[in-house]
């Protein structure tokens, strides 16, 4: 899977009334400079039933963002058709295919990530993160989740604060999102 600098994004759901998503607003330009602090990069789309994040090229994103929700309404709201028909038009669209990001969504049912690959990707588990500071917010949100009774928002925050304590592309400047 394609490594993107510039920001972490964690998705945590403990149940269908407690699902949340969390992202740093760190915007790096090359590998040195910062250019943002607090850009964000998760929001709640379609009359606010399904969150969503990005990590990547921060203009990719805002277009897969929009391309995503028109699927979404095309396809009713139903998530996992909606993920599959943007996954098929990104592999499959000259432009598009050149888009440099990841998406992770979710609505009360399910927990999405989406790829420029083609690839729709439900996770094993409850929690998911992506992004440069990735690995670092999934295991926090892995220990977080298993060790604790800390609800999700809790947990995609704290995931994510870690994260930033870690990896210099991440920054603590954290938004969320709950459904």
């Amino acid at each position: 899977m394609t490594q993107f600098h510039a920001t972490t994004i964690c998705l945590v759901k403990r149940s269908s009334d407690d699902i949340a998503i969390a992202g740093d607003g760190q915007v790096t330009m090359g590998e040195t400079s910062i250019m943002k602090n607090n850009a964000k990069k998760v929001r709640k789309i379609y009359h606010n039933t399904v969150i969503s994040g990005f990590a990547g090229s921060v203009s990719d994103a805002f277009s897969l963002t929009e391309k995503f929700e028109k699927k979404l309404e095309e396809h009713g709201g139903n998530l996992k058709r909606a993920a599959v028909a943007l996954a098929e038009m990104w592999r499959s669209d000259q432009g598009a295919r050149n888009l440099e990001a990841l998406m992770l969504v979710a609505d009360r049912e399910s927990i999405l990530l989406i790829s420029g690959n083609g690839e729709v990707i439900e996770p094993d588990e409850n929690y998911i993160a992506i992004g440069s500071g990735g690995n670092y917010a999934y295991a926090a949100a892995h220990a977080l989740f298993d060790h604790t009774e800390m609800d999700a928002e809790s947990i995609a925050r704290e995931a994510l604060k870690i994260a930033s304590d870690i990896c210099v592309y991440t920054n603590s400047h954290i938004s969320v999102e709950k459904l």
